[in-house]
């Protein structure tokens, strides 16, 4: 890709059907719709959407260009703070000065010291789930991740058992992803406003009062005992910028719902893939076993023991090549510049798939194929840096980055030891795109325990 051209040169792309443009057909199939749009007009595609114009970037270097090396160029597309909007001005969407001080006051939260003391609360609270699964039974494999890992990083970062909360708070986020979905997917939802009482819109309010509920519950509740227990919501509460300003009430609120939101969705996806991907590969799942044979013996993993856990870590990565919890990025230039040999006009949407760019033939051999040997065997040691990047990059690569990638490990090894999962439908299960690509209605599985050696 280059950066030099004449200021008129427009990229190409889809035709589309007056006023909606390629919404409907995007509407139809996201992801396949943007898989067809870089792989027939090239790494730079003009989309047809109502409004300002909408640019697609399937390269790794334009996608380099928009997060690292122009990065203040970008902010925020308008279509992702329409969708995040629940997080209010945290991390996830804030911007400029108030985002880079933001993150200096949460990023010690997130040191690797700090965040690998949670490990033994990780395998834990993965122990405590598995106790209560019996041979043979039927389970949604995705409902069980998602209640997992809300419950471990309410523990972890804020020090709280919300285990009696975890069903309600599910079906508030399920409540919030199905809004986004719909708003994001069909033409129709797009041009209704938010205020509407639509069934979609109800359910979205309810569900963001009742999570506003718990999250004020936890910072009243630790206000009045003062306590500082050294996670992340005393370290909110105590943090001061440089002229002695603490947070407001509400940047609490907004922070505490981004990380508890964010924090346990993207590891839960990723758990939820990887079942599905080992239960269709057995010489997968018999080879990952065998490490954990090997390594653990039997006995609960620790922090001490993934560096030693490699095709585990490969397992995951090859999950999240495939399908990333983190489908997308979207950005909004904020003057001219030039992308590819392309102009980009102030105010483009530029949009950024990790599901289309991680499952691109340039890159990857053999693409579709779950092939976690590919981070062993050397294939991937000349990858270009961002064409794999399911934790976004740049100065906003996500601060839970290193949370995540250790407990999807942990939590696969400390399960993966006990229970072996088939799943009950021979068809793979649809990946619904929204803020995150959920696998729509879960992931049924049978259990089989294994026996003791």
């Amino acid at each position: 890709m280059t950066t030099k051209t004449s200021l008129r040169n427009l990229p190409p792309g889809p035709k589309g059907r007056p006023v909606v443009g390629n919404l409907l057909a995007y509407s139809r199939d996201p992801l396949g719709f943007l898989t067809r749009c870089a792989r027939e007009y090239g790494d730079v595609v003009k989309l047809g959407f109502p409004g300002p114009p909408a640019y697609l970037i399937s390269h790794p270097e334009g996608v380099e260009y928009v997060l690292v090396k122009n990065n203040r160029n970008f902010v925020r597309d308008r279509y992702t703070r329409a969708e995040l909007s629940i997080l209010g001005n945290g991390l996830l969407v804030n911007e400029g000065e108030s985002w880079r001080r933001q993150r200096r006051l949460v990023q010690p939260a997130f040191h690797r010291r700090r965040v690998e003391a949670f490990g033994e609360t990780m395998v834990s609270f993965t122990g405590r789930m598995l106790d209560g699964w019996t041979d043979g039974e039927t389970r949604d494999v995705h409902e069980e991740m998602m209640r997992l890992t809300l419950e471990i990083v309410a523990k972890t970062l804020f020090d709280a058992d919300i285990s009696h909360e975890a069903e309600g708070v599910g079906r508030s986020m399920d409540a919030i992803m199905a809004h986004s979905s719909d708003q994001g997917s069909s033409v129709f939802l797009r041009m209704l406003p938010d205020r509407l009482p639509t069934p979609g819109n109800l359910a979205y309010r309810r569900a963001t009062r009742r999570l506003d509920g718990i999250i004020h519950a936890l910072v009243e509740q630790r206000r009045r005992s003062g306590a500082d227990t050294g996670d992340l919501l005393s370290m909110l509460l105590r943090a001061e910028d440089e002229d002695g300003e603490g947070m407001s009430d509400k940047q609490l609120r907004d922070e505490a719902m981004t990380i508890i939101l964010a924090g346990h969705e993207t590891t839960a996806i990723a758990l939820s893939w990887t079942w599905y991907l080992l239960g269709k590969h057995p010489e997968v799942e018999a080879r990952l076993s065998a490490e954990l044979e090997e390594v653990l013996g039997g006995r609960a993993p620790t922090v001490e023991d993934l560096p030693r856990l490699r095709y585990s870590d490969a397992v995951i990565k090859e999950s999240m090549r495939l399908y990333p919890p983190a489908w997308a990025v979207g950005r909004e230039a904020l003057e001219d510049c030039v992308i590819g040999g392309f102009h980009v006009p102030a105010g483009t949407q530029m949009f950024i798939s990790q599901y289309v760019i991680q499952r691109d033939g340039r890159f990857f051999d053999d693409p579709e194929s779950f092939d976690p040997d590919r981070w062993r065997d050397g294939r991937t040691e000349g990858l270009p840096q961002y064409a794999y990047f399911p934790f976004g990059g740049g100065p906003r690569l996500c601060i839970g980055s290193g949370f995540a990638k250790m407990e999807a490990v942990l939590l696969l090894a400390t399960v993966a030891q006990r229970f072996k999962l088939e799943p009950v439908s021979g068809r793979l299960p649809v990946a619904q795109p929204s803020i995150t690509l959920r696998p729509r209605d879960g992931i049924k599985t049978r259990l089989h325990e294994r026996q003791p050696r």
